[in-house]
Parts: C-alpha cells; structure tokens; sequence
C-alpha cells in the first residue's frame, strides 16, 4: 500500500483528536488555574466560551459529552465562581448555563496559553511557513470532512 497525502493526514488528525491527547494538553492549559479548573471540566469552560449560553444537553452535543456529564462538570465550575445558571428565556422551566466574567478570564488564560505553545512550536519554523500552514490549515478545517457550515 502506498503512502497518499490523505493517509498522511488523516494519521496525523488521528493523534490530534485522540482523547489522551486531548487530556494532556487540557492538563497543561488548566494547570494552577483552580482547583475546579481541570481536563474534564476544560471542555465545559471552553465549549460555553465557544457557543454562549446553553442548556447542559445542547452544550453536552457541542463538547461529546451526555447531559448528566456536563451537569455534574457544571456544578463544580458553578461552585467555583466560573459559571451561572440563568433561566431560558425561550423556555421558562428551562435552565441555560453560562459563564460568569471570571469564567471567560479563565477561558482567556487558557487561551493564550494555548496561544505561546502553538507559537513557540513554531518558532524554528521560517515565518513564511508558519503563515501558509496557519492559512492551509484554516481552509483544511474550513473546507475539509469536518466542515459542517456553521461558525
């Protein structure tokens, strides 16, 4: 079997999007930012961050996680200060959730940490390089199978 472009990448998105992978990165994103701030409850952080306010079950179907899940991640971020639970105003029997100011300056921490990481892996790369493959990589994502339409 011969190597193609689409094999190569499709292994490399495999390593990506494994879950250890996952979990190691949220762990050094997380890292001294709370005791309630961790792999598991990054993606609720980041997810609310990402599409605003949400039920748990929608924000449960964004992060891959089941209602119950995200609940229970919820109610300690919620106890830490970084999340609120507001009433839907769509649905009065409903509750959203959603981030309080020190929740999206947790979120911003992380961000920037991800940020100076990407950047400093980068950083032995010629610039040229870095930009096109921050442009291929934006129109891969943009274009490519995980497209879905929505931003």
């Amino acid at each position: 079997m011969t190597d193609s472009t689409g094999q190569d990448i499709a292994h490399a998105l495999g390593l990506l999007l494994r879950r250890s992978t996952r979990a190691r990165l949220y762990v050094r994103l997380t890292e001294g930012l709370g005791e309630a701030v961790d792999d598991l409850t990054y993606p609720v952080l980041s997810g609310l961050a990402r599409t605003g306010p949400r039920s748990a079950a929608d924000l449960g179907r964004e992060i891959g996680l089941d209602r119950t899940t995200v609940t229970r991640r919820a109610d300690r971020l919620e106890q830490a200060g970084l999340l609120e639970r507001r009433p839907d105003p769509a649905d009065g029997r409903a509750t959203l959730l959603a981030l309080t100011d020190d929740g999206h300056a947790v979120v911003a921490a992380t961000r920037r940490r991800l940020t100076d990481a990407v950047d400093a892996s980068l950083s032995g790369w010629p610039p040229a390089d870095a930009r096109n493959f921050a442009r291929l990589l934006r129109r891969f994502v943009d274009e490519g199978p995980f497209a879905d339409g929505e931003d």
